[in-house]
Protein backbone atom coordinates (compact mmCIF):
# COMPACT_ATOMS: atom_id res chain seq x y z
CA UNK A 1 0.00 0.00 0.00
CA UNK A 2 2.78 2.37 0.97
CA UNK A 3 4.73 1.46 -2.17
CA UNK A 4 1.69 2.23 -4.35
CA UNK A 5 1.17 5.57 -2.63
CA UNK A 6 4.84 6.45 -3.05
CA UNK A 7 4.71 5.52 -6.74
CA UNK A 8 1.65 7.73 -7.24
CA UNK A 9 3.40 10.62 -5.54
CA UNK A 10 6.41 10.23 -7.85
CA UNK A 11 4.12 10.20 -10.89
CA UNK A 12 2.43 13.37 -9.69
CA UNK A 13 5.78 15.06 -9.11
CA UNK A 14 6.96 14.09 -12.60
CA UNK A 15 3.68 15.36 -14.03
CA UNK A 16 4.04 18.66 -12.18
CA UNK A 17 7.63 19.00 -13.38
CA UNK A 18 6.48 18.45 -16.95
CA UNK A 19 3.73 21.03 -16.49
CA UNK A 20 6.20 23.50 -15.04
CA UNK A 21 8.50 22.84 -17.99
CA UNK A 22 5.84 23.02 -20.67
CA UNK A 23 4.18 26.17 -19.35
CA UNK A 24 7.17 28.49 -19.92
CA UNK A 25 7.92 26.72 -23.20
CA UNK A 26 4.34 27.33 -24.34
CA UNK A 27 4.53 30.99 -23.31
CA UNK A 28 7.84 31.42 -25.13
CA UNK A 29 6.43 29.77 -28.27
CA UNK A 30 3.34 31.99 -28.15
CA UNK A 31 5.51 35.09 -27.74
CA UNK A 32 7.64 34.04 -30.70
CA UNK A 33 4.55 33.41 -32.84
CA UNK A 34 3.06 36.74 -31.74
CA UNK A 35 6.36 38.48 -32.51
CA UNK A 36 6.40 36.93 -35.98
CA UNK A 37 2.76 37.75 -36.73
CA UNK A 38 2.60 41.20 -35.11
CA UNK A 39 4.46 43.05 -37.91
CA UNK A 40 2.02 41.54 -40.41
CA UNK A 41 -1.04 42.74 -38.48
CA UNK A 42 0.49 46.18 -37.79
CA UNK A 43 1.41 46.58 -41.47
CA UNK A 44 -2.15 45.72 -42.51
CA UNK A 45 -3.51 48.23 -39.98
CA UNK A 46 -1.21 51.01 -41.22
CA UNK A 47 -1.96 50.30 -44.89
CA UNK A 48 -5.70 50.23 -44.17
CA UNK A 49 -5.43 53.57 -42.35
CA UNK A 50 -3.60 55.14 -45.31
CA UNK A 51 -6.02 53.63 -47.83
CA UNK A 52 -9.01 55.19 -46.05
CA UNK A 53 -7.78 58.79 -46.38
CA UNK A 54 -10.18 60.60 -48.77
CA UNK A 55 -8.46 61.82 -51.93
CA UNK A 56 -5.14 60.10 -51.19
CA UNK A 57 -3.54 56.69 -51.55
CA UNK A 58 -0.50 55.26 -49.82
CA UNK A 59 1.16 52.29 -48.19
CA UNK A 60 4.21 51.16 -46.21
CA UNK A 61 6.90 48.76 -47.38
CA UNK A 62 7.64 47.04 -44.09
CA UNK A 63 7.14 47.14 -40.31
CA UNK A 64 9.65 46.11 -37.64
CA UNK A 65 8.63 45.45 -34.04
CA UNK A 66 10.98 45.93 -31.06
CA UNK A 67 9.00 44.66 -28.06
CA UNK A 68 11.91 45.06 -25.67
CA UNK A 69 11.81 48.85 -26.01
CA UNK A 70 8.11 49.26 -26.79
CA UNK A 71 8.67 50.40 -30.37
CA UNK A 72 7.72 49.79 -33.95
CA UNK A 73 9.55 51.05 -37.02
CA UNK A 74 7.79 52.00 -40.26
CA UNK A 75 9.89 51.59 -43.41
CA UNK A 76 9.01 53.27 -46.70
CA UNK A 77 5.78 55.12 -45.91
CA UNK A 78 4.48 57.14 -48.82
CA UNK A 79 1.28 59.05 -49.49
CA UNK A 80 0.16 60.61 -52.74
CA UNK A 81 -2.79 62.50 -54.14
CA UNK A 82 -5.35 60.60 -56.20
CA UNK A 83 -5.58 61.87 -59.79
CA UNK A 84 -2.51 64.06 -59.30
CA UNK A 85 -0.74 65.59 -62.29
CA UNK A 86 2.59 64.06 -61.29
CA UNK A 87 3.64 60.81 -59.63
CA UNK A 88 5.88 62.56 -57.11
CA UNK A 89 4.93 61.26 -53.63
CA UNK A 90 3.44 63.95 -51.42
CA UNK A 91 4.88 62.22 -48.33
CA UNK A 92 7.84 59.87 -48.58
CA UNK A 93 9.20 58.79 -45.18
CA UNK A 94 12.14 56.40 -45.43
CA UNK A 95 12.20 55.38 -41.76
CA UNK A 96 9.99 56.35 -38.82
CA UNK A 97 10.82 54.96 -35.37
CA UNK A 98 7.94 55.26 -32.89
CA UNK A 99 8.67 54.19 -29.32
CA UNK A 100 7.86 54.77 -25.66
CA UNK A 101 9.93 57.54 -24.10
CA UNK A 102 11.25 55.68 -21.08
CA UNK A 103 12.67 58.80 -19.40
CA UNK A 104 9.16 60.23 -19.14
CA UNK A 105 7.93 57.16 -17.25
CA UNK A 106 10.17 58.21 -14.37
CA UNK A 107 8.17 61.46 -14.31
CA UNK A 108 4.89 59.55 -14.15
CA UNK A 109 3.86 60.00 -17.81
CA UNK A 110 3.43 57.44 -20.59
CA UNK A 111 4.30 59.28 -23.81
CA UNK A 112 6.08 58.45 -27.05
CA UNK A 113 9.01 59.72 -29.08
CA UNK A 114 9.40 59.73 -32.85
CA UNK A 115 12.66 59.64 -34.78
CA UNK A 116 12.32 60.23 -38.52
CA UNK A 117 15.16 59.54 -40.96
CA UNK A 118 15.09 61.00 -44.49
CA UNK A 119 11.45 62.18 -44.49
CA UNK A 120 10.48 64.07 -47.65
CA UNK A 121 7.42 66.30 -48.09
CA UNK A 122 6.85 67.37 -51.71
CA UNK A 123 4.02 69.86 -52.19
CA UNK A 124 3.27 69.94 -55.93
CA UNK A 125 0.74 72.74 -56.31
CA UNK A 126 -1.11 71.20 -59.26
CA UNK A 127 -1.39 67.81 -57.54
CA UNK A 128 -2.93 69.31 -54.41
CA UNK A 129 -5.43 71.37 -56.45
CA UNK A 130 -6.62 68.33 -58.41
CA UNK A 131 -10.05 66.96 -57.41
CA UNK A 132 -10.41 63.18 -57.29
CA UNK A 133 -13.56 61.07 -57.68
CA UNK A 134 -13.63 60.77 -53.88
CA UNK A 135 -14.01 64.54 -53.60
CA UNK A 136 -11.68 67.20 -52.28
CA UNK A 137 -8.96 65.99 -49.94
CA UNK A 138 -8.75 67.74 -46.61
CA UNK A 139 -5.48 68.36 -44.77
CA UNK A 140 -7.24 67.36 -41.55
CA UNK A 141 -7.91 63.90 -43.01
CA UNK A 142 -4.32 62.90 -43.71
CA UNK A 143 -2.86 64.61 -40.63
CA UNK A 144 -5.39 62.82 -38.42
CA UNK A 145 -4.59 59.51 -40.13
CA UNK A 146 -0.87 59.94 -39.47
CA UNK A 147 -1.61 60.94 -35.88
CA UNK A 148 -3.65 57.75 -35.45
CA UNK A 149 -0.53 55.72 -36.28
CA UNK A 150 0.96 56.88 -32.97
CA UNK A 151 -0.97 55.18 -30.14
CA UNK A 152 0.09 57.62 -27.38
CA UNK A 153 0.91 61.34 -27.17
CA UNK A 154 4.23 62.42 -28.71
CA UNK A 155 6.61 64.14 -26.31
CA UNK A 156 9.80 64.22 -28.41
CA UNK A 157 10.28 64.57 -32.16
CA UNK A 158 13.60 64.15 -33.95
CA UNK A 159 14.03 64.64 -37.71
CA UNK A 160 17.27 63.76 -39.48
CA UNK A 161 18.09 64.76 -43.07
CA UNK A 162 14.57 65.70 -44.13
CA UNK A 163 13.41 67.68 -47.14
CA UNK A 164 10.55 70.15 -47.74
CA UNK A 165 9.75 71.14 -51.33
CA UNK A 166 7.20 73.38 -53.04
CA UNK A 167 6.76 72.98 -56.81
CA UNK A 168 4.44 74.86 -59.16
CA UNK A 169 4.48 73.61 -62.75
CA UNK A 170 1.91 75.98 -64.28
CA UNK A 171 4.17 79.04 -63.99
CA UNK A 172 6.79 80.01 -66.56
CA UNK A 173 9.44 79.28 -65.49
CA UNK A 174 8.42 76.57 -63.03
CA UNK A 175 8.75 77.43 -59.34
CA UNK A 176 10.85 74.96 -57.35
CA UNK A 177 11.59 75.97 -53.75
CA UNK A 178 12.97 73.63 -51.13
CA UNK A 179 14.69 73.14 -47.80
CA UNK A 180 17.16 70.25 -47.82
CA UNK A 181 19.12 68.48 -45.07
CA UNK A 182 16.45 69.44 -42.53
CA UNK A 183 17.37 68.50 -38.97
CA UNK A 184 14.86 69.22 -36.21
CA UNK A 185 14.60 68.53 -32.50
CA UNK A 186 11.49 69.24 -30.42
CA UNK A 187 11.42 68.15 -26.78
CA UNK A 188 8.94 68.12 -23.89
CA UNK A 189 5.99 68.64 -26.25
CA UNK A 190 3.52 67.23 -23.70
CA UNK A 191 5.02 69.24 -20.82
CA UNK A 192 6.25 66.18 -18.90
CA UNK A 193 9.11 68.13 -17.30
CA UNK A 194 9.49 71.71 -16.06
CA UNK A 195 5.72 72.15 -15.79
CA UNK A 196 6.13 75.64 -14.33
CA UNK A 197 7.45 77.01 -17.66
CA UNK A 198 5.01 79.06 -19.73
CA UNK A 199 6.71 77.81 -22.91
CA UNK A 200 7.80 74.29 -21.90
CA UNK A 201 8.93 72.87 -25.25
CA UNK A 202 12.29 73.63 -26.88
CA UNK A 203 12.51 73.56 -30.68
CA UNK A 204 15.67 73.82 -32.80
CA UNK A 205 16.08 73.23 -36.52
CA UNK A 206 18.56 73.82 -39.32
CA UNK A 207 18.51 73.22 -43.06
CA UNK A 208 20.02 74.16 -46.42
CA UNK A 209 17.75 76.30 -48.60
CA UNK A 210 17.53 76.75 -52.32
CA UNK A 211 20.66 78.67 -53.31
CA UNK A 212 22.67 76.88 -50.60
CA UNK A 213 21.56 79.26 -47.86
CA UNK A 214 21.86 78.26 -44.22
CA UNK A 215 18.58 78.15 -42.27
CA UNK A 216 18.49 78.19 -38.47
CA UNK A 217 15.46 78.17 -36.19
CA UNK A 218 15.35 78.37 -32.41
CA UNK A 219 12.41 78.79 -30.14
CA UNK A 220 10.14 77.76 -27.33
CA UNK A 221 6.54 76.67 -27.70
CA UNK A 222 3.46 75.53 -25.80
CA UNK A 223 1.55 73.01 -27.93
CA UNK A 224 -1.01 72.23 -25.23
CA UNK A 225 -3.07 75.31 -26.17
CA UNK A 226 -5.46 75.23 -29.11
CA UNK A 227 -3.51 78.06 -30.74
CA UNK A 228 0.03 77.39 -29.45
CA UNK A 229 1.97 80.09 -27.64
CA UNK A 230 5.52 80.46 -28.97
CA UNK A 231 8.64 82.60 -29.18
CA UNK A 232 10.61 81.90 -32.38
CA UNK A 233 13.79 83.24 -34.01
CA UNK A 234 14.50 82.37 -37.66
CA UNK A 235 17.34 83.20 -40.03
CA UNK A 236 18.35 82.41 -43.61
CA UNK A 237 21.92 83.40 -44.53
CA UNK A 238 24.05 83.61 -47.68
CA UNK A 239 21.63 82.19 -50.25
CA UNK A 240 22.47 82.75 -53.92
CA UNK A 241 20.05 85.17 -55.60
CA UNK A 242 20.05 83.50 -59.06
CA UNK A 243 18.62 80.37 -57.42
CA UNK A 244 15.27 82.12 -56.90
CA UNK A 245 14.99 83.46 -60.46
CA UNK A 246 12.14 81.03 -61.14
CA UNK A 247 10.11 82.83 -58.48
CA UNK A 248 11.22 86.45 -59.01
CA UNK A 249 10.92 86.18 -62.78
CA UNK A 250 7.36 84.92 -62.59
CA UNK A 251 6.20 87.28 -59.85
CA UNK A 252 8.11 90.48 -60.66
CA UNK A 253 9.83 89.94 -63.99
CA UNK A 254 13.30 90.18 -62.39
CA UNK A 255 16.24 87.86 -63.10
CA UNK A 256 19.42 88.03 -61.05
CA UNK A 257 22.87 87.40 -62.48
CA UNK A 258 24.58 87.38 -59.08
CA UNK A 259 24.15 88.40 -55.47
CA UNK A 260 23.09 86.93 -52.14
CA UNK A 261 20.05 87.29 -49.93
CA UNK A 262 19.40 86.85 -46.22
CA UNK A 263 16.15 86.75 -44.27
CA UNK A 264 15.83 87.36 -40.53
CA UNK A 265 12.65 87.03 -38.52
CA UNK A 266 11.38 86.97 -34.96
CA UNK A 267 7.80 86.40 -33.89
CA UNK A 268 5.86 85.51 -30.77
CA UNK A 269 2.31 84.34 -30.15
CA UNK A 270 0.58 84.82 -26.81
CA UNK A 271 -3.11 84.03 -26.32
CA UNK A 272 -3.68 84.10 -30.12
CA UNK A 273 -1.99 87.50 -30.45
CA UNK A 274 0.89 87.61 -32.94
CA UNK A 275 3.74 90.11 -33.05
CA UNK A 276 6.92 89.99 -35.10
CA UNK A 277 8.83 91.10 -38.17
CA UNK A 278 10.53 89.79 -41.30
CA UNK A 279 13.76 91.44 -42.42
CA UNK A 280 15.01 90.54 -45.94
CA UNK A 281 18.43 91.76 -47.15
CA UNK A 282 19.82 91.64 -50.68
CA UNK A 283 23.56 92.16 -51.21
CA UNK A 284 25.71 92.73 -54.33
CA UNK A 285 22.76 92.20 -56.69
CA UNK A 286 23.30 92.29 -60.46
CA UNK A 287 20.43 91.90 -62.91
CA UNK A 288 20.30 90.01 -66.19
CA UNK A 289 19.44 92.24 -69.15
CA UNK A 290 16.64 90.81 -71.29
CA UNK A 291 16.50 91.02 -75.08
CA UNK A 292 12.73 90.66 -75.35
CA UNK A 293 11.98 94.25 -76.24
CA UNK A 294 12.02 97.87 -75.20
CA UNK A 295 9.51 97.41 -72.35
CA UNK A 296 11.61 94.71 -70.71
CA UNK A 297 14.67 96.95 -71.00
CA UNK A 298 12.80 99.85 -69.38
CA UNK A 299 11.61 97.56 -66.58
CA UNK A 300 15.15 96.32 -65.87
CA UNK A 301 16.39 99.92 -65.81
CA UNK A 302 13.56 100.88 -63.45
CA UNK A 303 14.45 98.03 -61.07
CA UNK A 304 18.18 98.84 -61.21
CA UNK A 305 17.46 102.53 -60.53
CA UNK A 306 15.46 101.78 -57.40
CA UNK A 307 18.08 99.28 -56.31
CA UNK A 308 20.62 102.13 -56.49
CA UNK A 309 18.35 104.59 -54.67
CA UNK A 310 17.43 102.16 -51.90
CA UNK A 311 20.81 100.50 -51.35
CA UNK A 312 22.86 101.59 -48.35
CA UNK A 313 26.22 102.83 -49.72
CA UNK A 314 28.26 101.66 -46.72
CA UNK A 315 27.08 98.04 -46.81
CA UNK A 316 25.76 97.61 -50.38
CA UNK A 317 22.63 96.10 -48.84
CA UNK A 318 19.07 96.50 -50.09
CA UNK A 319 16.98 95.80 -47.00
CA UNK A 320 13.74 96.42 -45.23
CA UNK A 321 11.94 95.40 -42.07
CA UNK A 322 8.32 94.24 -42.40
CA UNK A 323 6.55 94.34 -39.01
CA UNK A 324 3.32 92.46 -38.39
CA UNK A 325 1.11 92.46 -35.34
CA UNK A 326 -2.41 91.69 -34.25
CA UNK A 327 -5.00 88.97 -33.86
CA UNK A 328 -4.11 85.87 -35.87
CA UNK A 329 -7.36 86.06 -37.79
CA UNK A 330 -6.58 89.57 -39.04
CA UNK A 331 -2.79 90.02 -39.12
CA UNK A 332 -1.59 92.36 -41.88
CA UNK A 333 1.80 93.77 -42.77
CA UNK A 334 2.22 97.46 -41.96
CA UNK A 335 2.68 98.97 -45.42
CA UNK A 336 3.75 102.49 -44.36
CA UNK A 337 6.23 101.18 -41.79
CA UNK A 338 7.68 98.97 -44.51
CA UNK A 339 8.11 101.94 -46.86
CA UNK A 340 9.72 104.00 -44.10
CA UNK A 341 12.08 101.17 -43.19
CA UNK A 342 13.28 100.92 -46.80
CA UNK A 343 14.32 104.57 -46.87
CA UNK A 344 15.63 104.46 -43.31
CA UNK A 345 17.94 101.64 -44.34
CA UNK A 346 19.01 103.36 -47.51
CA UNK A 347 20.04 106.70 -46.07
CA UNK A 348 20.25 106.49 -42.28
CA UNK A 349 20.81 103.01 -40.92
CA UNK A 350 22.45 99.92 -42.37
CA UNK A 351 20.41 97.00 -41.05
CA UNK A 352 22.70 94.48 -39.45
CA UNK A 353 22.84 90.93 -40.74
CA UNK A 354 21.24 89.47 -37.62
CA UNK A 355 17.96 89.32 -35.77
CA UNK A 356 17.09 92.48 -33.84
CA UNK A 357 16.23 90.73 -30.58
CA UNK A 358 13.31 93.09 -29.96
CA UNK A 359 10.50 90.51 -30.09
CA UNK A 360 9.84 88.46 -26.98
CA UNK A 361 7.00 86.45 -25.51
CA UNK A 362 6.47 88.68 -22.45
CA UNK A 363 5.84 91.82 -24.53
CA UNK A 364 3.53 89.90 -26.84
CA UNK A 365 1.60 88.59 -23.83
CA UNK A 366 1.07 92.21 -22.66
CA UNK A 367 -0.16 93.16 -26.14
CA UNK A 368 -2.48 90.14 -26.02
CA UNK A 369 -3.96 91.40 -22.75
CA UNK A 370 -4.48 94.88 -24.24
CA UNK A 371 -6.08 93.34 -27.32
CA UNK A 372 -8.40 91.22 -25.17
CA UNK A 373 -9.39 94.33 -23.19
CA UNK A 374 -10.16 96.22 -26.42
CA UNK A 375 -12.26 93.33 -27.68
CA UNK A 376 -14.08 93.19 -24.35
CA UNK A 377 -14.87 96.94 -24.51
CA UNK A 378 -16.03 96.55 -28.10
CA UNK A 379 -18.31 93.67 -27.14
CA UNK A 380 -19.78 95.73 -24.28
CA UNK A 381 -20.43 98.66 -26.63
CA UNK A 382 -22.11 96.38 -29.17
CA UNK A 383 -24.22 94.85 -26.41
CA UNK A 384 -25.35 98.31 -25.23
CA UNK A 385 -26.20 99.29 -28.83
CA UNK A 386 -28.23 96.12 -29.24
CA UNK A 387 -30.09 96.81 -25.99
CA UNK A 388 -30.87 100.41 -27.01
CA UNK A 389 -32.07 99.22 -30.42
CA UNK A 390 -34.32 96.64 -28.79
CA UNK A 391 -35.81 99.28 -26.45
CA UNK A 392 -36.50 101.62 -29.40
CA UNK A 393 -38.27 98.83 -31.26
CA UNK A 394 -40.34 98.04 -28.15
CA UNK A 395 -41.34 101.70 -27.78
CA UNK A 396 -42.35 101.86 -31.45
CA UNK A 397 -44.46 98.73 -31.06
CA UNK A 398 -46.15 100.20 -27.97
CA UNK A 399 -46.90 103.49 -29.75
CA UNK A 400 -48.38 101.66 -32.74
CA UNK A 401 -50.57 99.58 -30.46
Amino acid sequence: MNMTTEANKKKKRRHLKKKRLWLPITIIVLLIVARLLLPYFVKNYVNKTLANIPGYYGQVEDIDIALWRGAYVIHGLYLNKLDGVTQVPFLNFEKTDISIEWDAILDGKIVSEIEMTNPHINYVFEDQQATSEDGDADIDDWTKALTDLVPIDVNRLQVTNGKLAFVQLATEPNIDLYLDQVNLSATNLRNVKEKQRILPSDVTANAISIGQGKVDLKGKINLLKQIPDMDITLSLKDANLPAINSMTSGLAGIDFESGTFDVYSEFAIADSYLKGYVKPLISDAKYIGKEDGIFETIWEGFVSFFDFILTNPSTDNLATNVPFEGDLSATQANVWATVFNIFENAWFNAFKGETDGNINFEDTAKEADKNAEKLSRKERREKRRAERKLKREERQDNEEN
